[in-house]
């Protein structure tokens, strides 16, 4: 499978896209100014604690007070205080984490009004991103990821991924940490480390570790609500989470945003800096790789994905609700059990990838097309189970009930990715009357005097839908070459998929739209 990083920069946002074989599977946009965002480790104060529920309110900055429950709190967490404490009171250097005296484990089963009281500063990292009118979900266990290596402070585990299949390379690689793992610090051994040698796992567990204890050898003297420990950027996080053999290239149409990236990826996989490219085209860059077109017909309520087959997907407060339907394909000559399954086997494909690129989360039910066969109910299940495994998300998936539905749960940090594919009608406005489209030609060629006029132009670009583009430049002598000849000016057509249908805009030759 070859994977392909598309990333459209934009003064307003930065939006990128992971293709799979071509395929849209993920789109995240990032917000410039974007915070709160998941990882983010922050000094905050309790504002509020409630007993019933057994967590409290904490004060992070965010407009809404960031939500933590006692069992996110973390079994170090009384060392993780004590800490912060030492940390905030110091007067020479602080001692670093491994000569630091643990506190004995909070008590799963305890009340938090035990552990804390309003006004208390208190070190935590954001798990989910402000949702609806929701807060930020905090925790208390710190987690630092790396490439390779994920670091968790005030713990002594070794864990390995569960990817890493072969045992004797799980086992070289949980020695090897072991060997090189300071005192009060827990290492996750992720994927990416398989096969690493010695020195180059070792110097980003240093990293980490650096990372971490600048952190708080700068805290004295900051005032809370304040970030002490920055996650990466969206774009950085996917990264250093994908980055892997199967990526083909990485293409950006920002300069900046290029240099950065490039500079990234030369710390954590300098062999992959060549496949880093500045697209530096005349078109849109996602519409010269197809993306817009596959977002006009990857989002909505309906999701069409074979052989006249669709979905219905509905969200509600509680949970995501996806119907499959067979459409035409009802009407083929297979016998009902087999077209049932064939449909059913082909929509377990398009939702796990709507799964991904809508990134729902909470519960989903799934209402697949009536089967009468256990094997056949089986056979879903496992292929679904299959499809899943690409999903970066925590999941769980069971099996096909009697009454043909299939319940998943994946995790939910952030909002949930929606696009709204529904356009105002251009012609009309949305109010039912349209002026007559024979004057369209007259409109543009009106305007493009009008500019051409005003401006002093020798070249002109005019964006607009690839019908309009079409009729505007086919021809022996097309409406483009005559307008060119009349106004003695460059006359540029591009055709824009992402444009509504009588949609057109002027831009000159810097690409700066003409208004």
């Amino acid at each position: 499978m070859v994977n392909d990083l598309i990333i459209d920069v934009t003064p307003s946002d930065i939006s990128i896209a992971l293709l799979e074989d071509k395929r849209l599977v993920e789109l995240h946009k990032e917000k410039p100014d974007n915070q709160y965002a998941v990882g983010n480790i922050y000094l905050g104060r309790v504002k509020k604690v409630m007993p019933g529920l057994n967590a409290a309110f904490i004060d992070i900055g965010y407009e809404r007070d960031a939500f933590l429950h006692y069992l996110d709190m973390g079994p170090q967490f009384r060392s993780l205080n004590s800490y912060l404490k030492t940390a905030l009171s110091r007067k020479g250097k602080l001692p670093g984490l491994s000569k630091f005296r643990n506190e004995p484990d909070i008590d799963k089963n305890g009340k938090i009004t035990d552990i804390l009281t309003g006004g208390q500063l208190i070190v935590v990292q954001v798990t989910k991103e402000p949702i609806s009118t929701k807060g930020p979900r905090l925790t208390s266990e710190i987690s630092i990821p790396g490439r390779n290596l994920v670091l968790m402070p005030f713990s002594d585990k070794i864990s390995v991924s569960q990817k890493i299949e072969n045992s004797d390379e799980r086992n070289r690689l949980k020695t090897l940490i072991q060997s090189i793992r300071p005192r009060n610090y827990g290492v996750i051994i992720r994927t990416a480390a398989e096969n690493k040698k010695v020195a180059e796992l070792d110097a980003e567990l240093r990293s980490l570790i650096r990372k971490w204890e600048t952190a708080f050898e700068n805290i004295k003297g900051v005032h809370p609500p304040r970030l002490i420990i920055s996650e990466l950027n969206r774009t950085s996080a996917i990264l250093r989470d994908l980055l892997n053999v199967s990526f083909n290239s990485i293409y950006i149409n920002d300069e900046t945003v290029y240099q950065e990236i490039r500079d990234y990826i030369s710390t954590i996989a300098p062999e992959k800096q060549k496949i880093v490219k500045l697209y530096s085209g005349s078109e849109p860059i996602f519409e010269h790789f197809g993306i817009v077109k596959q977002i006009k017909s990857s989002f909505g309520k309906t999701v069409s994905f074979k052989n006249g087959a669709y979905l219905i997907i509905e969200h509600t407060e509680a949970l995501h609700v996806i119907d499959v339907n067979s459409g035409n394909r009802s009407k083929s000559a297979q016998d009902q059990e087999s077209n049932a399954l064939d449909v059913n086997l082909a929509a377990a494909e398009e939702i796990a990838r709507q799964l991904r690129l809508r990134d729902m989360g909470g519960i989903i039910v799934i209402d697949f097309i009536d089967m009468q066969t256990n094997e056949h109910k089986q056979q879903i299940y496992d292929r679904m189970k299959e499809l899943m495994e690409r999903d970066r998300a925590k999941h769980t998936i069971l099996p096909l009930s009697k009454f043909g539905l299939m319940q998943i749960t994946r995790q939910r940090v952030r909002p949930e990715m929606n696009i709204d594919t529904l356009e105002k009608c251009p012609s009309c406005n949305g109010t039912g009357l349209i002026t007559p489209a024979i004057l369209l030609t007259d409109q543009i060629e009106s305007k493009l005097a009008y500019f051409i006029g005003k401006y002093q132009l020798r070249k002109v670009i005019l964006k607009t839908h690839p019908y309009i583009a079409a009729y505007l430049t086919k021809g022996f002598i097309s409406l483009r070459i005559r307008w060119a000849w009349r106004y003695r000016c460059r006359i540029i057509v591009r055709e824009m998929e992402s444009y509504q249908f009588l949609e057109y805009h002027f831009f000159n030759k810097e690409e700066e739209e003409l208004l």
